[in-house]
């Protein structure tokens, strides 16, 4: 009897390693970074075990962790202390993700910073734009989008990632940034953000629940592959540089689909939820942290991810140099 003897290429580890066709290293990840008005202030996040709020006065120290691991990017989301119906902290020139920016591009001026582009930590609705009614009013919240990502990139950000999933709005973004003379900065597109239960732990830590209602008549069904395929085609023709799949463990069919269909970067963002049920889990002894979590993230690079943003960032680049 003939059969193909495929056990011949798993017969050590040497062997498994020079076959191995994805693997995961520090430079496949982005660290998201909670960052808050005030002093003195580096707390640990409770739906986020190892994540901190950290005040602008204390981000050398989580940065200097981040750069010593090997990361080479990090995007932070800002709590403000003031919010209103317009989110107008965000695009405020002293709001806290501006003094982030600086204060991390005088730490590190290497370092790739990302910023969040969103309002819904900012509005006092909680939701991620300008409200007509009960519903988000998506031409005006362009307008503010706009003026947030201005802000962010003359503060130095490298990168702007609008998260809102208003239609239209990385060409607004594009079109503000270039007539200011910013030619060079880059998107990263939220471009498939889905309506999602993953995201409970974020939104108590960035203390941006909606305040009424919900986010599905902007964020996408879970249902849909197609409409996301779509969503990722206008970014792209808008001037997306990067596009991005969220969350990442429970799509990772729209991960492939969308590096099979376009030749862009693709980032796949490992949200809250996917983390902390693996904490959780540890914790009760249930699984082994380190194994699971590093195939979690391999899955997401054998998908097609080009870049995981991850909350085991820090943990997992450990990991992976035997620490």
């Amino acid at each position: 009897m003939e059969f193909k003897r495929h056990r011949r290429l798993r017969k050590s580890l040497a062997i498994r390693e020079l076959v191995r066709e994805n693997s995961l290293s520090a430079k496949d990840f982005i660290f998201p970074m909670f960052v808050v008005e005030g002093e003195n202030i580096k707390k640990e996040i409770p739906t986020i075990p190892g994540n901190y709020h950290v005040s602008v006065d204390r981000l050398n120290e989580t940065l200097e962790e981040a750069v010593e691991c090997g990361i080479n990017g990090v995007i932070f989301f800002g709590l403000p202390e003031h919010k209103d119906e317009c989110g107008s902290s965000a695009f405020d020139e002293n709001g806290v993700i501006q003094k982030a920016v600086r204060k991390t591009k005088e730490l590190y001026p290497n370092l790739w910073v990302i910023t969040d582009v969103c309002m819904c930590e900012y509005t006092n609705h909680g939701h991620c734009g300008i409200l007509h009614g009960h519903e988000v009013h998506n031409d005006k919240t362009l307008e503010v989008l706009g003026k947030v990502a201005l802000s962010h990139v003359k503060a130095g950000a490298d990168m702007v990632a609008p998260s809102d999933m208003m239609d239209g709005r990385v060409a607004y973004i594009r079109k503000v940034l270039d007539e200011n003379g910013y030619e060079d900065v880059s998107i990263m597109a939220y471009s498939a953000k889905y309506s999602s239960a993953f995201y409970g732990p974020f939104r108590e830590a960035a203390n941006s629940a909606p305040q009424f209602g919900d986010r599905k008549g902007y964020q996408m069904d879970p249902a849909n592959i197609n409409e996301a395929m779509r969503e990722i085609q206008s970014d792209i023709e808008e001037g997306a540089d990067i596009i991005m799949v969220k969350p990442a463990l429970s799509y990772l069919d729209v991960v492939r689909w969308t590096k099979d269909r376009y030749d862009y970067p693709v980032a796949a963002y490992s949200v809250s939820g996917e983390f902390a049920m693996v904490k959780a889990a540890s914790r009760l002894g249930f699984i082994d942290e380190r194994a699971v979590a590093l195939e979690m993230l391999l899955s997401m690079k054998r998908a097609g991810a080009d870049i995981i943003i991850t909350y085991y960032a820090l943990e997992a680049s450990r990991w992976l140099r035997g620490e």
